[in-house]
């Protein structure tokens, strides 16, 4: 087969890395068996498994495993799995096939989901790093955007209507807050991963309890041993065969966080992009559409927008599994689980690679957004205007209702007749006021109407960007490039 006569999944072809797609490869998923299968044999051998006091686990068979961790006879196993319709059992025999002399300790005192659930948990701990580093370096380029543009006037919206104005950085610091509580989760959710340890059948540790000889030391060093050769702090205090699905849950539960924040902050970008303000990065080839060739189509924000929507519907998986899984164990976890997890990782990575290349190349069309904002000041201006007007002797409640009236018309002006906003000349000619058009035009000064925004950038980029960056150094520096 070419590869082109079968279905291929988009993850693999269009949206996620080469290495989150590494991480949920079969050669990693596999050579980790084997790394958890030497852990086990190296651990019974460091706590004395003898038998009529000779040991049972020699340094040459540790050494005879480590020497085949990578080179998986991928052949041998599917040939066996054929036969006995168990994936575990088949490579525990192809790995012996390259290792004869350990071919009889391999997996000893195991069940199936030693090797299993400890390697989910530790593709998902990898997973989650990489989606943490690129998680913090859309933090980083977001926060030199906002401080790029922290002076920069823009008309703000509540309920997407005009509303007093802000500033592009101070607009962005709110997508970079959310993807900071994000890290703040992920950070959570890494740090209380546990291994399921080596507990069998129906996580008593029966079968262990007859290798040791019911030696209570033993049995009790067993689980953190195999946890520091695998680079974990601790396992799972008790498990029925599995780790519990609640692991799961809470991991994709940050996972569709993350999607939210980015689904958010994409749609604010294809809002601001129809009205010209900012945009997305556009190739010098890119088309826009076939038929209209001079459309500029926010693709990549959408595309975060789609594959948002999978990772955050994808968590209700892992949530429903957990819930049905009946008293030790049930098999109806593997086949849901195997495809939420590992799609649900790689549609989030490449969402965040998304989000580090439209973030990396936003224009910002500054003449755009001040004639926006121009056009809407009027409108704003008119609190202060009455405020000083009621300073000169007006009255607050007859200006109110005469800035009312007013306002009304000019909205006329610009709805039925298209035309600028003309409110300052109606208040110009209003004897209520006793203003002139160029007193008027004073107060159009846009920094008078967007409060501590700037101040609130600042603040924000110290307190809450820096220290991420501080403690995160040899991470920064990531870009990304889109397939397509």
């Amino acid at each position: 087969m070419s590869g082109t006569d079968r279905y291929i999944s988009p993850f693999s072809e269009r949206y996620a890395s080469k290495e989150m797609q590494y991480i949920f490869s079969q050669d990693n998923k596999f050579s980790t068996w084997r790394k958890l299968w030497i852990a086990l044999a190296q651990t019974e051998m460091e706590l004395g498994l003898e038998q009529d006091g000779k040991p049972v686990i020699t340094e040459d068979m540790i050494d005879e495993m480590k020497n085949h961790i990578s080179n998986i006879n991928y052949d041998d196993a599917k040939e066996r799995e054929k036969l006995v319709r168990h994936d575990v059992m088949s490579h525990v025999y192809a790995y012996g096939l390259q290792c004869p002399k350990a071919a009889g300790i391999i997996h000893l005192g195991a069940t199936s989901c030693y090797v299993g659930d400890n390697t989910d948990i530790i593709i998902m701990r990898d997973a989650l790093r990489l989606v943490r580093k690129k998680l913090i370096n859309v933090i980083d380029k977001l926060a030199r955007f906002a401080d790029e543009y922290k002076s920069l006037p823009t008309l703000a919206f509540t309920h997407f209507q005009p509303a007093q104005p802000t500033t592009v950085g101070k607009r962005a610091t709110l997508w970079i807050q959310e993807f900071a509580m994000d890290l703040e989760d992920v950070d959570y959710v890494i740090s209380s991963l546990k291994l399921l340890g080596c507990k069998g059948t129906t996580g008593t540790q029966a079968s262990f309890k007859e290798l040791f000889n019911n030696d209570k030391t033993k049995l009790d060093s067993l689980d953190p041993m195999i946890a520091e050769k695998m680079g974990f702090a601790s396992c799972y205090p008790v498990s029925g065969q599995t780790y519990s699905r609640k692991v799961d849950t809470r991991v994709m539960n940050v996972a569709a966080g993350i999607a939210a924040t980015a689904h958010k902050m994409s749609n604010d970008i294809r809002l601001l992009q129809h009205l010209k303000e900012i945009e997305e990065p556009f190739e010098k080839n890119q088309i826009g559409s076939s038929a209209m060739a001079y459309k500029r189509n926010p693709m990549r924000s959408e595309r975060i927008a789609s594959l948002s929507r999978y990772v955050i519907v994808d968590a209700l998986n892992p949530a429903i599994t957990s819930a049905t899984q009946w008293f030790e164990r049930t098999l109806d976890d593997s086949a849901n689980k195997r495809i939420s997890i590992s799609e649900g990782f790689l549609a989030l990575d490449g969402i965040l690679d998304l989000c580090l290349n439209v973030v990396d190349g936003l224009v910002v069309n500054e003449k755009v957004i001040e004639k926006h904002l121009k056009n809407e000041l009027p409108f704003m201006a008119t609190e202060n205007i009455m405020m000083d007007s009621v300073k000169h002797g007006g009255n607050r409640q007859e200006l109110h209702e005469e800035i009312r009236k007013l306002s009304m018309q000019a909205g006329a002006h610009i709805k039925k007749e298209g035309l600028d906003n003309n409110l300052l000349e109606l208040i110009a000619e209003s004897d209520a006021f006793n203003l002139t058009l160029d007193e008027l035009e004073g107060y159009m000064v846009p920094s008078n109407y967007f409060g501590r925004s700037v101040e609130q950038v600042d603040t924000f980029i110290a307190d809450v960007v820096q220290p991420i960056r501080q403690a995160n150094k040899d991470l920064l520096g990531v870009t990304a490039q889109i397939n397509v």
